[in-house]
């Protein structure tokens, strides 16, 4: 499994440390930007990206929920930014020409489809994806309950990609903690974005809650491997 800390649930107050730390252990580091009016919250910022990007090597993977991404794509692209995670109901009849701008600006591309969002709406931009996001809670804040629906979106988005021959990464995005480990792997997710509950509540040292969360996800992935 990949890994990749939601940077909005880590603690600020050891800012340096813990983004040096995730940096080495990680796959991705996960950026929630929101701007209040796509989801009523408002968090992180180009100006963080670019923060973060002065101390991490690895993908910096933004994820936009907000209702004018165009506006985001060339400060996040300038702060740092190595993808940029989009909802298809905010490209607002821009999705190619939204693509096509982030690759040109050296950037990967993600889809990510809230909970109530179908994978047919994606359906002819699909195959440009480089990772596409399962939202398995309500977007906009952390530490919501896991909506199990969810697990249908994951094993469909496995068959149609075995069925088309992409290559999209499958990403979940939302409660990914000891309790739901073993059937989003199940399911056929490949990376985890971890937060609060999966990562950072786990112990006030970085080190020792990430070796909590390795432990859980390797029980999951052995109780995985046994029923296979």
């Amino acid at each position: 499994m990949k890994i990749s800390p939601s940077l909005m649930c880590m603690d600020l107050t050891n800012f340096k440390e813990q983004i040096e730390f995730i940096d080495q252990n990680a796959d991705y580091l996960h950026i929630d930007i929101m701007d209040g009016h796509f989801v009523p919250n408002l968090t992180l910022s180009p100006f963080f990206v670019e923060q973060v990007k002065r101390l991490a090597n690895k993908p910096l993977d933004c994820h936009l929920m907000v209702t004018r991404p165009e506006d985001y794509i060339e400060p996040l692209a300038n702060a740092g930014a190595g993808m940029i995670t989009l909802h298809p109901e905010t490209l607002n009849g821009q999705a190619f020409r939204m693509v096509e701008k982030i690759r040109a600006l050296g950037m990967r591309v993600g889809f990510i489809l809230n909970p109530e969002s179908a994978v047919e709406v994606m359906k002819y931009y699909i195959h440009l994806a480089d990772k596409i996001t399962v939202m398995t809670v309500d977007p906009g804040f952390a530490g919501q309950p896991f909506i199990e629906e969810m697990l249908e979106k994951i094993r469909q988005l496995k068959r149609f990609r075995e069925n088309n021959n992409l290559n999209y990464e499958i990403e979940i995005d939302g409660s990914c903690n000891e309790h739901t480990f073993k059937y989003l792997i199940e399911a056929g997710a490949d990376v985890f974005i971890v937060g609060s509950s999966g990562l950072f509540n786990k112990a006030a040292d970085i080190r020792q809650a990430w070796q909590i969360m390795q432990a859980n996800i390797q029980q999951a992935e052995n109780e995985v491997g046994g029923h296979a």
